[in-house]
């Protein structure tokens, strides 16, 4: 999907550069145990200190700031670093609710594009915390891999807004439950993924595949794997370097339009076997009804202002140069 307004490329150095503080942190605090239990415990300490003055300090900016003007706190709540402290310190304006309603409303041009849709039903208390219960709509028209996709993109949509959650709980509709066998239920998603043994996944930046323009296709070398990117309009949608009938790398694949169709309904076009997938649709398979034959789609998204995807342990490495 596209994604918002992105930043400069400063801006994203920086996004980046703080998005991965708390992991340099916590590997720092790892390493004071080389100095024993005693200097691990007074590390730990100290970032408790350090972070309990700039929250305390956050908190009465806030106050301030509320006095002056109310509408800076949502300004402060629309930016994802200031946001992610005041989480971190209790101070975001909005519930757990409300977050992610919004969470969920910036994915579902993306849920869409892969035929499918998500309500948050309700958050009930469970044994280790809230639970999130979300309900799907529509099906997954391609492919496992199109499963996998939408649930990284709601899982982490949803963990991001509300980290303080404890789990999230898919529950079925009436129409699912009486789905196709030939079609992935959506409410699965959040299962399915588990059960095809797919590892961590991890996103990684890939700012450059925003520099694509309308119609578009390139190839981009991110965490190890080779990514095929194509902009269809004013949306981003990206997919591995792998044929879905041929199996032959994409590179030199490009854009058409079908006979009578709009340029929002571009296919790509196989450089090797000339096999046509739809981008814009999880990239199903249009030459034949076989649903084996689809391209892997890769999730994309703007992360804390920066355009990344998501990439699975298992395929990481194994992109083809």
């Amino acid at each position: 999907m596209a994604p918002p307004t992105l930043p400069g490329p400063d801006e994203t150095q920086d996004d980046a550069q703080w998005r991965t503080a708390g992991d340099r942190i916590q590997t720092l605090l790892d390493a004071t145990a080389a100095g024993g239990a005693a200097a691990q415990e007074r590390a730990a300490q100290l970032v408790g200190e350090v972070t309990d003055l700039y929250g305390a300090g956050l908190a009465r900016m806030l106050r301030i700031a509320a006095a002056a003007d109310p509408a800076l706190v949502e300004r402060f709540a629309d930016d994802d670093l200031v946001a992610s402290l005041m989480l971190v310190h209790g101070l975001h304006p909005h519930g757990v609710a409300r977050r992610i309603e919004d969470a969920l409303d910036s994915v579902r041009p993306y849920l869409g594009s892969h035929g499918g849709d998500v309500t948050l039903l309700d958050i009930v208390d469970g044994p280790d915390g809230q639970v999130v219960r979300l309900q799907f709509a529509g099906s997954c028209k391609s492919c496992p891999s199109s499963a996998v996709t939408l649930e990284l993109t709601v899982d982490d949509a949803v963990r991001a807004a509300a980290p303080e959650i404890a789990s999230i709980e898919v529950v079925a509709t009436q129409e699912a439950k009486a789905a196709s066998p030939s079609l992935i239920p959506a409410e699965s998603l959040l299962s399915r993924v588990h059960q095809n043994g797919h590892g961590p996944t991890t996103w990684h930046a890939a700012p450059d595949l925003a520099e694509l323009g309308p119609g578009e296709v390139g190839g981009f070398r991110v965490a190890g794997i080779t990514v095929v990117a194509c902009r269809v309009g004013d949306e981003l949608f990206a997919y591995q370097d792998r044929c879905g009938k041929c199996d032959g790398s994409l590179a030199g694949a490009a854009l058409h339009r079908r006979m009578g169709a709009s340029a929002a309904d571009a296919v790509l076009r196989c450089p090797l076997c000339h096999a046509h997938f739809d981008v814009v649709h999880a990239g199903a398979g249009i030459d034949e009804a076989d649903p084996a034959v689809h391209l892997d789609p890769i999730p994309l998204l703007a992360r804390d202002g920066v355009l990344s995807i998501a990439v699975a342990a298992e395929q990481s490495g194994a992109g083809v140069a």
